[in-house]
């Protein structure tokens, strides 16, 4: 069986250590203001809202997950393991590659 995702320009996965779900990350290309969330967290499908902006270090990730009545990020911390990054090709070349995290 084939794996597919809604998961777009991922750069890396990550365990939630807590629950053992895998999660896959991209690097956050929205107009979201927010320069501590760097990345974007694929939690669900097309629907709704696919992805949560985050920020995703070695063993932790910090994830928005609602907002408060100012509009400020209510975020939540997860212990993850397992974190890999993957070798993104850039537009230098395919010997090129950058690191992300």
């Amino acid at each position: 069986m084939a794996y597919w995702t809604w998961a777009k320009d991922q750069v890396g996965s990550f365990v939630e250590k807590s629950a053992g779900n895998v999660f896959e990350y991209s690097l956050n290309d929205e107009d979201f203001n927010q320069p501590d969330f760097p990345h974007k967290i694929w939690v669900g499908d097309h629907i709704g809202n696919p992805f949560r902006y985050a920020k995703v270090m070695k063993t932790r990730a910090y994830i928005v997950t609602d907002e408060d009545e100012y509009g400020k990020p209510v975020v939540e911390k997860w212990y993850i393991k397992n974190h890999r990054e993957y070798l993104v090709p850039t537009k230098a070349g395919r010997d090129a590659h950058i690191r992300v995290g």
